[in-house]
């Protein structure tokens, strides 16, 4: 479970069928009328949603955002159901698709086969009898997506982000991040313990006794915290700069002897002269505890590293125990079902295929269009803005307009779908059938090296509930899986639509002027374009971004980190701002007739509350907050509506409301 445990990436919004000139009332339900809209507008609009509703036994929460993907699995595991009782064509993506599933549905010979599909595994590990040996095993499990200690990909250049170059970044880690390993707080300590009790339950199922299993379980914690030490933080990670470390291989080998990256790259099959290290301090220390930590205790690692990697994968004990650690982290009370655990499995490893099966199914073309209408108005919209942006030069203002409208817009699905051919799958070999399709997808990520960027390739799944902004390809993405309500609803009347998902297209054209972002130019390299000054006062924006949410709360007194979420939270208030622009360039948005008493001002801004409706469990919020780069949903809502002008027009937000800033002090960036 290395690596799998930090829940989140990125991530963000949803469709429906039919003309959109044909629009519909929907009617907004819901809100709690006692409450002052300015204390807690969230609360306002949701509380009596939160205040009813039950967070699903299966689930770690329940509502909209990330918790949307919950209903979106039960609809492919609808296809893959269908799917894998039809007889279908051997090698079709439907035979591969549908015989996959199938094999993961078959508990009982998987339940049967124990441990036996990684003992040959654990074998190769036993058999490790020095450096080159041990790093040779290392790197065969890259090969199936097993990152141990050595995190490789292939992904664009971010100084020429025309070409395809070998990429290595820190790894290494059982617990979420590096910080759990340091911190001493009383909710830490005992996902520290769980883990400790997971490690050893899995040696225990692997044949050791219970006291070589309690020490051999000591001993990989040992290691994993003295790979945290060299680890970056959060906030580190997100100093692209930093992160950006384009070094020649022959330097390298002189470098880290003791990792040989001359035999690791060889045994890669990536022939390249050069590699971007991300976090140089990482494979620094990792070429010190190679020789310091001794080879008889590295396999110990490795045995636990590739236990934990398939555990899930494995017999009924072996899926409990990850379930007992995975539920101290995230509160969920009861596993999930077989049936949605295999549609996520399907989507992370055959995901293009059962997007294309999803797609045929479930989404609209009339949806696409109209989809691309809005993003198309916000586009305008920004470029408005950045026309009467009061703290940037001109020069400057020509560069950002020539980066915004250069961005690419993807929506729905790719143009072109993934090739499958080479994933071998039969019905009965569930756990080989995995194997083979990392196997698959390594291979695919191998033939990008040293060739030029395909501008068309897609880095989410068709039915995924997310969007994403990508700086090195200038473009931002809305698969189908978002365009669904409370984001997007074909048949609605603009002010929803352009509070929901409208809020979610002006995020992801922001990252591309967040802290981050606005290092990249039109073309998607790490190449400046602003003036000295203009980036100044800039910075100084960003500042006052960080410095308002970081005294934001939840749980009692823990704070959001205002740095590691900057990016988000930037996105969020510019988000809303450019929504708005867009919606009041609508005839609803010119107007000021009401549905169901609301303005169309306030039915916009409900919008924007409904589309973070979540609740969530007290241990998942705190996973949160550790490590998502996103702000809560609460705080989604209120933090950017606290500087949001129109908001205190709508809804007669007054000096002495919680949400009050004045307005000398609301944030204003893009």
């Amino acid at each position: 479970m290395k690596n799998t445990l930090v829940l989140f990436i990125v991530l963000l919004a949803f469709t429906a069928c039919s003309k959109h000139n044909e629009k519909k009332n929907v009617t907004i339900t819901g809100i709690d009328s006692t409450l002052r809209p300015g204390n807690d507008f969230f609360r306002y609009v949701n509380g009596k949603w939160y205040d009813s509703v039950s967070i699903p036994a299966s689930q770690s929460g329940v509502g909209a955002y990330m918790f949307m993907n919950f209903p979106q699995r039960i609809r492919l595991q609808g296809i893959l159901d269908s799917i894998s009782q039809s007889k279908n064509p051997a090698g079709s993506i439907a035979q591969k698709v549908g015989d996959f599933y199938a094999s993961g549905m078959d508990t009982v010979t998987i339940d049967k086969r124990g441990y036996a599909p990684i003992k040959p595994l654990l074998d190769k590990i036993e058999a490790i009898s020095d450096l080159p040996s041990l790093m040779e095993f290392v790197g065969n499990q890259v090969k199936v997506y097993n990152s141990s200690i050595i995190g490789f990909g292939v992904s664009p250049d971010e100084k020429n982000s025309n070409m395809n170059i070998a990429q290595i970044y820190q790894t290494g880690l059982g617990l979420p991040d590096r910080d759990y390993y340091f911190k001493s707080d009383s909710s830490t300590i005992a996902i520290q313990e769980s883990y400790k009790k997971y490690l050893t339950t899995l040696f225990q199922l692997t044949g050791s006794n219970s006291a070589e299993a309690k020490k051999n379980a000591n001993l990989v914690y040992d290691i994993d915290k003295q790979l945290a030490v060299s680890h970056k933080t959060k906030v580190e990670l997100r100093d692209v700069q930093a992160n950006y470390n384009k070094t020649a291989v022959t330097d390298l080998v002189k470098k880290h002897p003791n990792i040989d990256w001359t035999a690791f790259l060889n045994n890669l099959g990536a022939k390249t002269d050069s590699i971007n290290v991300g976090q140089t301090a990482y494979y620094d220390a990792l070429n010190k505890l190679l020789k310091t930590i001794s080879i008889t205790n590295w396999k110990i690692y490795l045995k636990a590293n590739s236990i934990e990697r398939y555990a899930d994968d494995l017999s009924k004990p072996f899926v409990d125990a990850t379930f007992e650690y995975a539920k101290v982290l995230s509160g969920q009370a009861v596993q999930k079902s077989r049936g949605e655990k295999m549609a996520t499995v399907i989507d992370n490893y055959l995901g293009e295929a059962l997007g294309e099966l999803y797609v045929k199914k479930y989404f609209s073309e009339d949806a696409k269009k109209r989809m691309l209408e809005l993003v198309n108005n916000l586009q305008k919209a920004y470029g408005k803005r950045i026309d009467k942006l009061d703290w940037m030069s001109t020069a400057t203002k020509q560069k950002a307009k020539e980066k915004l409208f250069a961005i690419t817009k993807k929506i729905g699905y790719p143009d072109k779908w993934r090739d499958y051919s080479n994933v071998n799958i039969a019905k009965n070999t569930y756990f080989e059938n995995m194997v083979s399709a990392s196997a698959a997808a390594y291979q695919f990520q191998l033939a990008k090296l040293g060739k030029h960027v395909d501008r068309s390739e897609w880095y989410t799944t068709t039915p995924t509930v997310t969007a994403y902004n990508n700086p090195t390809a200038n473009e931002i993405v809305f698969p189908a899986g978002i365009l669904q309500a409370p984001y997007f609803d074909n048949n609605a009347d603009d002010a929803l639509n352009y509070g929901g998902i409208g809020m979610v297209i002006g995020h992801e054209i922001t990252h591309t002027f967040d802290d981050q972002g606005a290092q990249y130019d039109k073309d998607g390299n790490l190449r400046n374009w602003w003036t000295k000054e203009d980036y100044k006062k800039f910075k100084l924006r960003i500042q006052q971004v960080i410095n308002l949410y970081s005294t934001f709360t939840v749980l009692g007194d823990l704070h959001i980190n205002g740095a590691m979420t900057v990016g988000e939270n930037t996105a969020d208030i510019a988000g809303i701002a450019v929504a708005y622009d867009a919606f009041k360039m609508t005839q609803q948005g010119k107007g000021n007739t009401k549905i169901d008493g609301f303005t169309p001002d306030q039915r916009f801004f409900i919008s924007i509350a409904k589309i973070w409706r979540v609740k969530m469990k007290d241990e998942f919020l705190r996973l949160w907050i550790n490590n998502n780069l996103h702000s809560p949903p609460n705080w989604r809502v209120n933090g950017p509506l606290m500087n949001t002008t129109p908001f205190y027009k709508a809804f007669n937000v007054q000096p002495g409301d919680k949400m009050f800033l004045p307005e000398k002090d609301r944030i204003t960036i893009w």
